[in-house]
Formats: C-alpha cells, structure tokens, sequence
C-alpha cells in the first residue's frame, strides 16, 4: 500500500520548573497517513453522540502507540476513536480542535 500524505502523531513530556510549574512539551512524530472521508455510518453514529468527526486517517499499527492528538497540514485533531484493520493498519476517526 502506498501512502500519499504526512502526518504529526502529538504525545507530551511534562518537566517542572525551578518554581514547581509542571510544563507540558508537545512531541511531534511524523508518519506516513492516507486520508479519507468519514464514512457515513460514522459520522451518523458519532452525531448521536453528540461528536463531529471530520476525518478519518490509516496509518501502520506499528506507528500507533495510543496518542489522542495528531496534527494535518497545519490543522490538529483529537482522535475519537481508532479501529484496526488486520492487525497492520488503524483508522484514527478524528475531530478537529478549535484551539489546538
């Protein structure tokens, strides 16, 4: 399978500083995505939940290790919810951040 698009998997690091300030530090891990629509059933199901899902991304298992946020040509998501496809690629359902 080939993959047409980049994106940013985002974990954070957290330190505390001289004062006892806890800082969070965004890590940015890039893979290889293709990106598709959400598909219907989704998007209707996520809506009676009272979810918006804008996107849906697969990616390779092995580059998954459960992060809630991903970034995308300059927009980042909060992944709702992920679902594996034979053990080597996960769909990440995604929802866009107003404030990411």
């Amino acid at each position: 399978m080939y993959f047409r698009d980049v994106l940013s998997l985002i974990t954070y690091t957290t330190t505390e500083n001289a004062i006892g300030d806890i800082i969070e530090t965004p890590v940015l891990t890039q893979v290889f995505c293709n990106k598709k629509s959400v598909r219907q059933s989704e998007f209707y199901q996520a809506m009676a939940n009272g979810l918006r899902p804008e996107a849906m991304f697969e990616i390779r298992s092995i580059d998954y290790s459960n992060q809630d946020k991903l970034s995308f040509e300059g927009v980042t998501y909060e992944i709702l919810r992920t679902y594996d496809r034979d053990g080597e690629m996960v769909e990440l359902i995604c929802n866009r951040l107003v404030n990411g």
